[in-house]
């Protein structure tokens, strides 16, 4: 019988049964990863110690990159009780500056096929590797670190037909802000998003781990694109070819039901405040006055992102507020030894920590009632830190344009 990918990955870490049942019924997979952040981490830990657990199960990593501003004991506490409970359980340590969770962990640990839970709901991030990462409750990542298991009610599997090509001044956030316009932030409930099709291998891996990660914002499980050579690309990149594998759905395979966007038709796309499901086009906001920029998080902090924004820049100067958070310090040396942190500094550019910063609230709020153009996630009510400002989500070339003009540009 013909499967998807997703059937695949699924059915080779089934526990206790051979086959997947029908969409809705539990099962029991078998996790290859799990991992928390700081934010979440603390609390998981103490309970996996609660537990009596003396050494975790699978690959297990605490990354620290929420909570960084050090301006008491607080968080330096937190940061030093979870280095200790690693060592001590066999858990990986990731430290502060290191690093995203989601993008370092992709860089470092996620290989094609994999399963992986973390207690942040863009782990789905990793789904640009080619495997099936989710996002849970930090119990839950705890007693995935305890037993090596997880369950979950099985997927529906929806199929998202990916032709053409993107237009130059198209990225990545545009197709996931597509995505979101055409099925909201509430349509991706119970549902795995496989994608597929010609306009797959035009996207490199980090471009579809910008995709994977905001499907988040629908409400999926996860969502997955094929293992491929541009997943080997990136792989052997990190020293990590040996973890390639090719994995894609099989020619006859079925789905819930096909979504089919055409690259080619995408335009320069906003999420517009207070939702990440308020999508319109750049052209219709273009001329808005902005009063901060913000380029990084979890979701566009790669090297090929910020060396597209930092282009963009290159012998002009920027006319508002600009910050830039990198996805980990592997890409900030990258973007150092490529000239671009000059390049940056001399647009007057800020560059930030290694972490998740302004996208959390953790510094870099906006001004009183201005409006920030971020390359985030989200821009729920007040998630900025200023409680009357406004933020819209965009490509971090719809943010270039807008740091060197104070306006939204098309």
């Amino acid at each position: 019988m013909p499967l998807n990918l997703t059937e695949k990955i699924l059915t080779d870490h089934l526990v206790d049964a051979d086959k997947l049942p029908a969409a809705g019924e539990l099962i029991k997979i078998k996790i290859d990863e799990a991992f928390t952040q700081d934010a979440t981490g603390t609390m998981a830990m103490l309970q996996l110690e609660a537990m009596g657990v003396k050494r975790v199960k699978p690959l297990s990593v605490n990354f620290v990159d929420h909570s960084m501003l050090q301006s008491g004991f607080r968080n330096p506490d937190d940061h030093q009780y979870l280095k200790s409970v690693a060592a001590k359980l066999g858990i990986i340590f990731s430290p502060p500056g290191t690093g995203i969770c989601h993008f370092t962990n992709m860089e470092n640990f996620v290989s094609p096929g994999m399963t992986g839970i973390g207690a942040d709901s863009h782990t789905v991030n990793a789904g640009g590797a080619g495997a099936i990462f989710m996002g849970a409750g930090g119990y839950d990542v705890a007693l995935a670190m305890a037993t090596g298991m997880y369950t979950i009610p099985t997927p529906q599997v929806v199929k998202v037909n990916l032709t053409g090509q993107l237009k130059n001044n198209c990225m990545a956030m545009d197709v996931i802000l597509k995505m979101l316009e055409i099925v909201g932030v509430k349509g991706g409930k119970g549902i795995i998003f496989e994608y597929a099709g010609p306009g797959v291998a035009t996207l490199s891996l980090t471009e579809r781990a910008t995709v994977t990660n905001m499907g988040a914002e629908m409400g999926a499980t996860t969502s997955i694109f094929p293992s491929d050579e541009r997943t080997k690309e990136f792989l052997e990149s990190r020293g990590r070819g040996k973890d390639y594998k090719e994995l894609s759905a099989d020619a006859d395979a079925t789905y819930e039901r096909v979504i089919d966007v055409n690259l080619s038709d995408i335009e320069p796309l906003l999420a517009i405040y207070p939702s990440p499901g308020n999508v319109e086009t750049v052209a219709a906001h273009a001329g808005a006055d902005v009063h901060q920029v913000c380029v990084g998080s979890c979701t566009n902090s790669s090297y090929e992102n910020i060396a597209t924004f930092a282009e963009t820049l290159k012998g002009k100067r920027v006319a508002v507020d600009t910050l830039l958070y990198p996805g980990s310090r592997s890409v900030a040396i990258q973007l150092a030894d490529a000239g671009y942190f000059s390049m940056l500094y001399q647009s007057g550019v800020r560059i930030m920590e290694n972490s998740c910063g302004a996208c959390i609230g953790q510094g870099g709020s906006p001004p009183s009632k201005g409006l920030s153009l971020r390359t985030f996630n989200r821009n729920f009510p007040k998630r900025s830190g200023t409680d009357d400002a406004e933020v819209h989500l965009c490509s971090p070339l719809v943010a270039a344009a807008a740091a060197l003009t104070g306006k939204v540009t098309v």
